[in-house]
Protein backbone atom coordinates (compact mmCIF):
# COMPACT_ATOMS: atom_id res chain seq x y z
CA UNK A 1 0.00 0.00 0.00
CA UNK A 2 1.27 3.44 -0.93
CA UNK A 3 0.99 6.02 1.89
CA UNK A 4 1.35 9.68 1.00
CA UNK A 5 0.56 13.16 2.25
CA UNK A 6 0.82 14.58 -1.27
CA UNK A 7 -2.29 15.68 -3.16
CA UNK A 8 -0.31 15.49 -6.39
CA UNK A 9 0.69 11.87 -5.69
CA UNK A 10 -2.90 10.86 -5.00
CA UNK A 11 -4.13 12.49 -8.19
CA UNK A 12 -1.36 10.97 -10.29
CA UNK A 13 -2.02 7.43 -9.08
CA UNK A 14 -5.80 7.69 -9.50
CA UNK A 15 -5.32 9.22 -12.96
CA UNK A 16 -3.08 6.31 -13.97
CA UNK A 17 -5.72 3.81 -12.89
CA UNK A 18 -8.51 5.64 -14.66
CA UNK A 19 -6.51 5.94 -17.88
CA UNK A 20 -6.55 2.14 -17.97
CA UNK A 21 -10.34 2.19 -17.58
CA UNK A 22 -10.22 1.01 -13.95
CA UNK A 23 -12.60 2.14 -11.22
CA UNK A 24 -11.74 3.65 -7.85
CA UNK A 25 -13.55 3.32 -4.52
CA UNK A 26 -12.79 5.64 -1.60
CA UNK A 27 -13.22 5.26 2.17
CA UNK A 28 -12.48 8.45 4.14
CA UNK A 29 -11.74 7.97 7.86
CA UNK A 30 -10.32 9.78 10.86
CA UNK A 31 -8.20 6.76 11.77
CA UNK A 32 -8.24 4.69 14.96
CA UNK A 33 -9.77 2.03 12.74
CA UNK A 34 -12.09 -0.75 13.94
CA UNK A 35 -13.98 -3.57 12.25
CA UNK A 36 -16.58 -1.14 10.94
CA UNK A 37 -13.95 0.71 8.92
CA UNK A 38 -12.39 -2.52 7.70
CA UNK A 39 -15.81 -3.72 6.56
CA UNK A 40 -16.05 -0.58 4.42
CA UNK A 41 -12.68 -1.34 2.83
CA UNK A 42 -13.66 -4.93 2.09
CA UNK A 43 -16.99 -3.84 0.63
CA UNK A 44 -15.17 -1.24 -1.47
CA UNK A 45 -12.99 -4.00 -2.94
CA UNK A 46 -16.11 -5.78 -4.22
CA UNK A 47 -17.33 -2.63 -5.96
CA UNK A 48 -14.24 -1.21 -7.69
CA UNK A 49 -10.86 -2.18 -9.13
CA UNK A 50 -8.89 -0.12 -6.62
CA UNK A 51 -9.46 1.11 -3.06
CA UNK A 52 -8.20 4.42 -1.67
CA UNK A 53 -8.50 5.31 2.02
CA UNK A 54 -7.75 8.51 3.88
CA UNK A 55 -6.90 9.22 7.50
CA UNK A 56 -7.40 12.81 8.56
CA UNK A 57 -8.55 14.02 11.97
CA UNK A 58 -10.51 16.98 10.67
CA UNK A 59 -10.32 19.99 13.02
CA UNK A 60 -13.20 21.72 11.23
CA UNK A 61 -15.75 19.19 12.51
CA UNK A 62 -14.74 19.43 16.17
CA UNK A 63 -16.62 21.87 18.38
CA UNK A 64 -15.21 24.25 20.99
CA UNK A 65 -15.91 21.84 23.84
CA UNK A 66 -14.60 18.76 22.00
CA UNK A 67 -11.00 17.76 22.56
CA UNK A 68 -9.42 17.47 19.12
CA UNK A 69 -6.02 16.72 20.65
CA UNK A 70 -7.41 13.75 22.61
CA UNK A 71 -8.69 11.95 19.50
CA UNK A 72 -6.62 8.74 19.26
CA UNK A 73 -4.03 8.63 16.48
CA UNK A 74 -2.95 5.06 15.69
CA UNK A 75 -1.39 5.36 12.23
CA UNK A 76 0.90 2.31 12.30
CA UNK A 77 -1.89 -0.01 13.44
CA UNK A 78 -4.27 1.57 10.94
CA UNK A 79 -1.82 1.06 8.07
CA UNK A 80 -1.41 -2.61 8.95
CA UNK A 81 -5.18 -3.11 9.08
CA UNK A 82 -5.69 -1.34 5.75
CA UNK A 83 -3.01 -3.44 4.04
CA UNK A 84 -4.61 -6.64 5.32
CA UNK A 85 -8.06 -5.47 4.16
CA UNK A 86 -6.81 -4.67 0.66
CA UNK A 87 -6.45 -0.89 0.43
CA UNK A 88 -3.82 0.15 -2.12
CA UNK A 89 -3.46 3.87 -1.54
CA UNK A 90 -3.64 5.83 1.73
CA UNK A 91 -3.85 9.63 1.95
CA UNK A 92 -2.65 11.03 5.31
CA UNK A 93 -2.60 14.82 4.95
CA UNK A 94 -1.92 17.32 7.72
CA UNK A 95 -4.26 20.23 8.56
CA UNK A 96 -1.74 22.53 6.89
CA UNK A 97 -2.08 20.60 3.64
CA UNK A 98 -5.88 20.54 3.75
CA UNK A 99 -6.37 24.09 5.09
CA UNK A 100 -3.24 25.99 3.97
CA UNK A 101 -4.80 29.40 4.66
CA UNK A 102 -6.17 28.31 8.03
CA UNK A 103 -9.74 27.33 8.75
CA UNK A 104 -10.98 30.89 9.23
CA UNK A 105 -10.05 31.69 5.61
CA UNK A 106 -11.23 28.37 4.19
CA UNK A 107 -14.10 28.16 1.71
CA UNK A 108 -16.69 25.86 3.26
CA UNK A 109 -19.62 23.71 2.17
CA UNK A 110 -22.85 23.73 4.13
CA UNK A 111 -25.95 21.59 3.56
CA UNK A 112 -28.91 23.61 4.90
CA UNK A 113 -31.72 22.18 6.97
CA UNK A 114 -30.53 18.68 7.82
CA UNK A 115 -27.22 20.03 9.14
CA UNK A 116 -28.94 22.07 11.85
CA UNK A 117 -30.97 19.44 13.73
CA UNK A 118 -30.17 16.53 16.07
CA UNK A 119 -26.37 16.07 15.91
CA UNK A 120 -26.17 19.41 14.09
CA UNK A 121 -27.95 21.17 16.95
CA UNK A 122 -25.84 19.43 19.58
CA UNK A 123 -22.60 20.05 17.70
CA UNK A 124 -22.92 23.43 15.90
CA UNK A 125 -20.74 23.61 12.80
CA UNK A 126 -20.02 19.87 12.85
CA UNK A 127 -21.72 19.08 9.56
CA UNK A 128 -20.19 22.13 7.89
CA UNK A 129 -16.84 20.56 8.75
CA UNK A 130 -17.96 17.15 7.49
CA UNK A 131 -19.37 18.46 4.21
CA UNK A 132 -16.31 20.64 3.57
CA UNK A 133 -13.72 17.91 4.15
CA UNK A 134 -15.67 15.25 2.24
CA UNK A 135 -16.17 17.60 -0.72
CA UNK A 136 -12.49 18.47 -0.68
CA UNK A 137 -11.42 14.82 -0.44
CA UNK A 138 -13.76 13.90 -3.29
CA UNK A 139 -12.12 16.60 -5.42
CA UNK A 140 -8.64 15.36 -4.49
CA UNK A 141 -9.26 11.62 -4.92
CA UNK A 142 -11.93 11.82 -7.65
CA UNK A 143 -13.39 8.40 -6.82
CA UNK A 144 -16.17 6.66 -8.70
CA UNK A 145 -17.72 5.44 -5.48
CA UNK A 146 -17.39 6.34 -1.80
CA UNK A 147 -18.50 4.24 1.16
CA UNK A 148 -19.71 5.36 4.59
CA UNK A 149 -21.13 3.55 7.60
CA UNK A 150 -24.86 3.86 8.28
CA UNK A 151 -24.18 4.30 12.01
CA UNK A 152 -23.68 7.97 11.17
CA UNK A 153 -27.08 8.15 9.47
CA UNK A 154 -27.41 11.94 9.51
CA UNK A 155 -23.85 12.36 8.22
CA UNK A 156 -24.60 9.95 5.37
CA UNK A 157 -27.68 11.96 4.45
CA UNK A 158 -25.71 15.23 4.56
CA UNK A 159 -23.08 13.77 2.21
CA UNK A 160 -25.66 12.34 -0.18
CA UNK A 161 -27.46 15.68 -0.32
CA UNK A 162 -24.22 17.57 -0.92
CA UNK A 163 -23.26 15.22 -3.76
CA UNK A 164 -26.67 15.63 -5.37
CA UNK A 165 -26.84 19.40 -4.91
CA UNK A 166 -23.31 20.00 -6.23
CA UNK A 167 -23.61 17.45 -9.06
CA UNK A 168 -20.52 15.57 -7.93
CA UNK A 169 -19.84 12.43 -10.01
CA UNK A 170 -19.51 10.11 -7.01
CA UNK A 171 -21.83 7.25 -6.03
CA UNK A 172 -22.33 7.36 -2.26
CA UNK A 173 -22.96 3.98 -0.65
CA UNK A 174 -24.10 3.39 2.92
CA UNK A 175 -22.90 0.19 4.56
CA UNK A 176 -24.79 -1.48 7.40
CA UNK A 177 -23.63 -0.74 10.94
CA UNK A 178 -21.16 -3.25 12.34
CA UNK A 179 -21.88 -4.18 15.95
CA UNK A 180 -20.10 -5.84 18.82
CA UNK A 181 -21.53 -9.13 20.10
CA UNK A 182 -23.54 -7.18 22.67
CA UNK A 183 -25.24 -5.14 19.94
CA UNK A 184 -23.28 -1.96 20.68
CA UNK A 185 -22.42 -0.17 17.45
CA UNK A 186 -18.69 -0.19 16.79
CA UNK A 187 -17.15 3.24 17.26
CA UNK A 188 -13.78 4.75 18.05
CA UNK A 189 -15.54 6.34 21.04
CA UNK A 190 -16.15 2.92 22.59
CA UNK A 191 -12.50 2.97 23.62
CA UNK A 192 -13.36 5.66 26.17
CA UNK A 193 -15.81 3.33 27.98
CA UNK A 194 -14.96 1.11 30.94
CA UNK A 195 -15.95 -2.56 30.74
CA UNK A 196 -18.97 -1.83 32.92
CA UNK A 197 -20.00 1.14 30.80
CA UNK A 198 -19.69 -0.91 27.61
CA UNK A 199 -22.03 -3.52 29.05
CA UNK A 200 -24.52 -0.81 29.99
CA UNK A 201 -24.17 0.88 26.58
CA UNK A 202 -25.48 -2.24 24.84
CA UNK A 203 -28.91 -1.13 26.07
CA UNK A 204 -29.01 1.38 23.20
CA UNK A 205 -29.60 -1.33 20.61
CA UNK A 206 -32.09 -3.18 22.81
CA UNK A 207 -34.03 0.05 23.24
CA UNK A 208 -34.03 0.73 19.50
CA UNK A 209 -35.29 -2.78 18.83
CA UNK A 210 -38.13 -2.42 21.35
CA UNK A 211 -39.09 0.96 19.89
CA UNK A 212 -39.21 -0.57 16.41
CA UNK A 213 -41.50 -3.34 17.64
CA UNK A 214 -43.78 -0.80 19.28
CA UNK A 215 -44.01 1.22 16.07
CA UNK A 216 -44.90 -1.91 14.13
CA UNK A 217 -47.72 -2.72 16.56
CA UNK A 218 -49.25 0.71 16.02
CA UNK A 219 -48.15 2.68 19.08
CA UNK A 220 -47.94 6.42 18.55
CA UNK A 221 -44.62 8.03 17.76
CA UNK A 222 -44.74 10.21 20.88
CA UNK A 223 -45.45 7.22 23.11
CA UNK A 224 -42.63 5.21 21.57
CA UNK A 225 -40.15 8.04 22.09
CA UNK A 226 -41.25 8.48 25.71
CA UNK A 227 -40.85 4.74 26.31
CA UNK A 228 -37.35 4.82 24.84
CA UNK A 229 -36.29 7.81 26.92
CA UNK A 230 -37.28 6.03 30.13
CA UNK A 231 -35.39 2.87 29.16
CA UNK A 232 -32.21 4.76 28.32
CA UNK A 233 -32.38 6.76 31.55
CA UNK A 234 -32.86 3.56 33.54
CA UNK A 235 -29.75 2.14 31.84
CA UNK A 236 -27.67 5.07 33.09
CA UNK A 237 -27.67 7.25 29.99
CA UNK A 238 -27.92 11.02 29.92
CA UNK A 239 -30.08 11.79 26.90
CA UNK A 240 -28.96 14.15 24.16
CA UNK A 241 -31.76 13.33 21.76
CA UNK A 242 -34.05 10.47 20.85
CA UNK A 243 -36.01 11.11 17.66
CA UNK A 244 -37.99 9.41 14.94
CA UNK A 245 -37.64 10.88 11.45
CA UNK A 246 -38.71 10.04 7.93
CA UNK A 247 -35.85 7.89 6.64
CA UNK A 248 -35.72 9.60 3.23
CA UNK A 249 -36.65 13.26 3.77
CA UNK A 250 -35.43 13.42 7.39
CA UNK A 251 -38.57 15.38 8.28
CA UNK A 252 -40.09 14.81 11.72
CA UNK A 253 -42.04 11.58 11.37
CA UNK A 254 -45.78 11.74 10.87
CA UNK A 255 -48.32 9.06 11.82
CA UNK A 256 -48.85 8.07 8.19
CA UNK A 257 -45.15 7.63 7.36
CA UNK A 258 -43.98 4.11 6.54
CA UNK A 259 -40.21 4.57 6.14
CA UNK A 260 -38.79 5.68 9.46
CA UNK A 261 -35.47 5.93 11.23
CA UNK A 262 -35.04 6.03 14.99
CA UNK A 263 -31.99 8.10 15.97
CA UNK A 264 -30.34 8.42 19.35
CA UNK A 265 -27.45 10.29 20.90
CA UNK A 266 -26.79 9.75 24.59
CA UNK A 267 -23.96 10.05 27.07
CA UNK A 268 -22.55 7.13 29.00
CA UNK A 269 -20.43 8.96 31.51
CA UNK A 270 -18.62 11.61 29.48
CA UNK A 271 -18.73 9.61 26.23
CA UNK A 272 -21.33 10.56 23.64
CA UNK A 273 -22.62 7.59 21.66
CA UNK A 274 -24.90 7.59 18.62
CA UNK A 275 -26.93 4.88 16.93
CA UNK A 276 -29.96 4.45 14.71
CA UNK A 277 -32.36 1.86 13.36
CA UNK A 278 -34.30 2.03 10.08
CA UNK A 279 -37.89 0.81 10.42
CA UNK A 280 -40.22 0.02 7.54
CA UNK A 281 -43.90 -0.24 8.43
CA UNK A 282 -46.43 -2.24 6.46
Amino acid sequence: MITTQSIADIRAQVKAWKQKGETVAFVPTMGNLHLGHITLIKEAKTRADHVVASIFVNPMQFGQNEDLDAYPRTLADDQAALVEAGAELLFTPTPEIIYPKGMDAQTFVEVPGISDVLCGASRPGHFRGVATIVCKLFNIVQPDIALFGQKDFQQLLVIRTMVEDLSLPVEVVGVETIREDSGLAMSSRNGYLSAEQKAQAAQIKRTLDKMACSLKTGESIDAVIAQGQVELANAGFKNDYLAIRHAISFAIAAAEDKELVILVAAYMGSTRLIDNLVVKLA
